[in-house]
């Protein structure tokens, strides 16, 4: 597990760094910020959700860390990546953020807990079998789907 931290820490650091140098605006240096932590969300969701569909062979192990690789994301305070006007109306082709994130609080924070809820479910049984984690990851699938129907501009 200790490797997979450092990995994810590494990933993590290497994107805001990358990010640092490539922009001056920082509004984009947080549209930038907050897109690597969704790549790492989906990074390690999505192999979750291949193995709970049977597209992936169930592997224990690499699930069980998948979950606590988005349990360590939690833990993360990426605050300022959430900047108030780094918008798709600011930033139009940068960011699919609906402006309405920072006029709707405290309802994004509720989405926010529920995303949270279920990533600490999927965590505490996501080695526990194929079965296990059926039985939670649709309450991860539910809690990015309605914050991004909701959040983000529709394609």
């Amino acid at each position: 597990m200790k490797s997979v931290t450092k990995i994810c820490l590494l990933l993590i650091g290497i994107t805001f760094t990358a990010t640092a140098y490539s922009a001056d605006d920082p509004l984009e240096k947080a549209i930038k910020a907050r897109q690597g932590e969704m790549q790492l969300r989906s990074f390690n969701a999505g192999p979750l959700f291949g193995m709970a569909k049977g597209k992936i062979d169930y592997d224990a192990e690499l699930a069980k860390k998948l979950a606590g690789n988005l349990k360590l994301l939690l833990d993360l305070d990426n605050g300022r990546a959430w900047a108030k006007g780094s918008d798709n109306e600011n930033y139009a082709g940068k960011t699919t953020a609906l402006p309405k994130i920072w006029t709707t609080y405290p309802e994004i924070a509720d989405y926010g807990k529920k995303y949270a809820m279920a990533v600490n479910e999927l965590a505490a049984v996501a080695g526990d079998g194929q079965d296990a984690l059926k039985s939670k990851i649709g309450d991860l699938g539910k809690s990015c789907k309605g914050c991004h129907d909701e959040f983000r501009e529709k394609k």
